[in-house]
């Protein structure tokens, strides 16, 4: 895959050429239980829970779940037709979006009630909140900055590394003024300036996978959530029998 062989290349370059473009390596501080059967498509943390979205059609939802021992709090069932993706909380609501089908679900975050409905004329991957803008991937190298009242895109920007588009954004979180993104079938996550598109630094989170068990060929990394309060970052992947507590390491 062709962004593969672009971080790749940057890799193989001389840590001396690589000053401008940080990549961090990583220690596990906690290991938490994980649904292994959750094909985790959307992650955040709130008020101490995890809110999780998962995928394949029949088998997507959204639930709330209890970070110590993975027990399901509520949870809420799409209806089959629908493969959910991306998840993200604005205020008291829950947006979830599905993958193909240009539907984006608004519920209650306090009762998982659907309050309503939105178009997205794209592919919907990863969803994120700035505060003001939701942010929107859809497979592409592309972020879309959303309103959340209509869902209407005020404006887009192109990922990229060292002049070359990033593709495959997939799952998202802001934290601290960066956008932080999975991209999908590698151990990285990028870090990205919102204003520019501009990959800051890199996430190496190779061997991560080799400390949980894989529930299915597809069990790659994904999964991004923040505690903003207690300054803490959890990752997993898709059909990964854990989630894990992180601290970046320098390089």
């Amino acid at each position: 895959m062709r962004v593969l062989a672009i971080l790749i290349v940057f890799l193989a370059v001389p840590v001396a050429a690589q000053e401008e473009l940080t990549r961090y390596g990583y220690r596990i501080i906690n290991t938490y239980p994980h649904d292994i059967q959750a094909f985790t498509q959307g992650l955040f943390f709130h008020d101490g829970y995890l809110y999780e979205g998962t995928g394949k059609e029949g088998r997507s939802s959204l639930s709330k779940v209890n970070l110590d021992d993975a027990g399901v709090l509520m949870s809420k069932a799409l209806s089959n037709r629908y493969f959910g993706e991306g998840i993200e909380l604005v205020g008291e609501k829950i947006y979830q979006l599905t993958w193909k089908s240009h539907m984006v679900f608004v519920y209650d975050k306090n009762s998982f009630e659907q309050l309503g409905t939105h178009y997205n004329a794209t592919e919907g991957w990863g969803l994120a909140y700035d505060g003001e803008q939701l942010i929107l991937s859809d497979g592409t190298s592309q972020l879309q900055f959303i309103d959340p009242e209509n869902f209407v895109p005020t404006r887009r920007v192109n990922v990229t590394l060292n002049g070359s588009p990033i593709n495959n954004l997939n799952e998202l979180e802001y934290i601290d003024g960066e956008v932080w993104a999975n991209v999908w079938q590698t151990d990285f996550i990028v870090r990205i300036d919102p204003d520019s598109g501009n990959v800051n630094s890199l996430v190496d989170l190779t061997g991560l996978s080799e400390q949980t068990e894989l529930g299915s060929f597809e069990a790659v990394l994904n999964g991004i959530a923040w505690d903003s309060e207690q300054q803490r970052l959890f990752v997993t992947g898709k059909h990964w029998a854990n989630l894990f507590e992180i601290e970046l390491i320098d390089p």
